[in-house]
C-alpha cells in the first residue's frame, strides 16, 4: 500500500506510535493535569515539556502556544477574538486570499451576516496570491480593515505563499495578519517569530500526530478573547480538560520533522524526477503551480479529458491512495475553488489529481505511483476516444 495523501492527513508517525506505546506499557501518569496531587502534577509537567518543545520548533514563546483540538478550532476562535472585539462601525471590511480553506470562508460567512464585507485578494495563474492587488485593498479600504488571512501554503496545489512579505504589508498599515500554517508546517520549516503573523494555526493529524489535536500561535495572548471560557485551562485561553496525550504527540511529532528537514530536498528531487517521467510521457499533463515554489512532496497534476476521480479508482486498485483536490472537496464533482481562482476552466479542473507524500516516503513509492498513473492514463485514454 501506498498512502499518497499527506496533505490530507499524515499517517500516524513512527515515533509518535512508538511513544504512545511506551506511555501505555508504563501505565501512567493518567488523570487530570489540573489537579495538585502527583499525578496531576506529572501530567502538567509533561504537557509543559511538550509545549515548550512545540515552542522551540516553531519558533515562539511558550506562553504563545495554545493548545486545541486542530486548526479549524483555532481559526473559529482567532476569528471570534478578532472581530467580536472590534468596532464594527469602525472596520467593516475582512481581507482573505481567493484559495483558503473551507473552514476560513464558513468562518467569514458567519461573520458577513454579522455585517462584516469581505474582499478577495486575486491569485496568479501560478497559485501565488497577487501582493499589488493586497497593497492595493489595503490603500483602498485604509482605517476600514479589521484583519487579513491568507495562509502559507496552499493544500491544493502546495504553492508556498509571501506570507512573510504580506505580513510586513499588514504591520506598515497597523492591520493584524492571520496566517494559517496548517500545511506548511511539517511539510516547510517555519518560525512564528520571523513570520511577524499575529496569529497562526495548525493540526496535529496533518504532521503525525494524534487527531484532534492542534495549537494557536498568539502574538499578544493577553489581549485574546477565548470561545471556550471552562475553567481557565491553557491560561484562560482555551477552557476543557487537556487532551494531554494528544499534546504529548504533538509534540513528538514536530521535534520528528525538525530532526529530519534535511530529508524535504531529497523529497523535492524524488517529486520533480517523478513529475518530468510523466511530462515526458504526456505532454499534454498541467502540473499546477509548476512554476511557483512548491511544498517539496505536492503534485498537483491535470489531463485534460480525463476525469480525475477515474483516475482515483484505477490507482485505488493498485493499493495507491490519492486525492482529486482536497479531503474537503474531495467529493465534489467540480473545479474546485482553487483552481477556479487561478484561472483553471471545468474541463481542465475535473481532471486534476493532488499526489502528495512525506519526508518517510521512497523514491521506490514514486515509481510505484508513475507505473500505475502512466497505465491508468493510457487505458482512461483509450476509453475517451470512443
Amino acid at each position: 500500500m501506498i498512502y499518497a495523501d499527506y496533505n490530507g492527513s499524515s499517517l500516524l508517525n513512527t515515533e509518535v506510535k512508538q511513544y504512545l506505546l511506551d506511555r501505555l506499557e508504563k501505565n501512567g501518569p493518567y488523570g487530570n493535569p489540573n489537579s495538585s496531587h502527583f499525578h496531576g502534577v506529572s501530567i502538567m509537567g509533561a504537557m509543559n515539556k511538550a509545549r515548550n518543545i512545540c515552542a522551540e520548533v516553531l519558533d515562539a514563546k511558550p506562553e504563545q502556544v495554545i493548545f486545541t483540538s486542530g486548526a479549524t478550532e483555532g481559526i473559529s476562535n482567532i476569528f471570534h477574538s478578532v472581530l467580536n472585539q472590534n468596532q464594527l462601525d469602525e472596520k467593516n471590511i475582512i481581507i482573505v486570499s481567493g484559495i483558503e480553506h473551507a473552514s476560513i470562508y464558513n468562518n467569514l460567512k458567519h461573520f458577513e451576516s454579522k455585517g462584516y464585507l469581505i474582499q478577495e485578494i486575486k491569485t496568479e495563474t501560478n497559485g501565488v496570491i497577487n501582493l499589488g492587488h493586497l497593497n492595493d485593498l489595503i490603500e483602498k479600504y485604509n482605517g476600514k480593515i479589521a484583519l487579513v488571512t491568507a495562509m502559507a501554503a496552499n493544500n491544493e496545489s502546495g504553492v508556498l505563499q509571501p506570507y512573510q512579505e504580506i505580513s510586513s504589508l499588514c504591520h506598515k498599515h497597523s492591520i493584524e495578519y492571520f496566517c494559517d500554517s496548517t500545511q506548511l508546517v511539517g511539510k516547510a520549516p517555519f518560525s512564528f517569530k520571523d513570520s511577524s503573523a499575529d496569529y497562526a494555526v495548525l493540526s496535529g493529524h496533518k504532521i503525525g500526530s494524534l487527531p484532534g489535536t492542534g495549537l494557536m500561535l498568539i502574538k499578544n495572548p493577553d489581549q485574546f478573547l477565548p470561545i471556550i471560557i471552562g475553567s481557565g485551562q491553557e491560561n484562560g485561553l482555551r477552557g476543557g480538560t487537556q487532551n494531554y496525550l494528544g499534546n504529548e504527540t504533538l509534540a513528538v511529532a514536530l521535534n520528528y520533522f525538525n530532526q529530519n528537514l534535511g530529508k524535504l530536498d531529497q523529497l523535492r528531487i524524488y517529486r520533480n524526477s517523478f513529475e518530468q517521467k510523466l511530462q515526458n510521457d504526456f505532454p499534454q499533463l498541467v502540473i499546477i503551480g509548476e512554476d511557483a515554489p512548491r511544498l517539496a512532496g505536492t503534485t498537483y497534476l491535470c489531463h485534460p479529458g480525463i476525469h480525475g476521480q477515474a483516475i482515483q479508482i484505477e490507482l485505488e486498485s493498485d493499493d495507491i491512495f490519492i486525492t482529486t483536490s482536497s479531503a474537503c472537496s474531495d467529493n465534489e464533482p467540480m473545479t474546485s475553488k482553487v483552481l477556479k481562482s487561478m484561472g483553471v476552466n471545468d474541463q481542465l479542473g475535473r481532471s486534476a489529481i493532488r499526489i502528495s507524500l512525506s519526508t518517510s516516503s521512497t523514491k521506490d513509492d514514486y515509481e510505484l505511483i508513475y507505473q500505475s498513473l502512466k497505465k491508468a492514463y493510457l487505458k482512461l485514454s483509450e476509453i475517451k476516444s470512443f
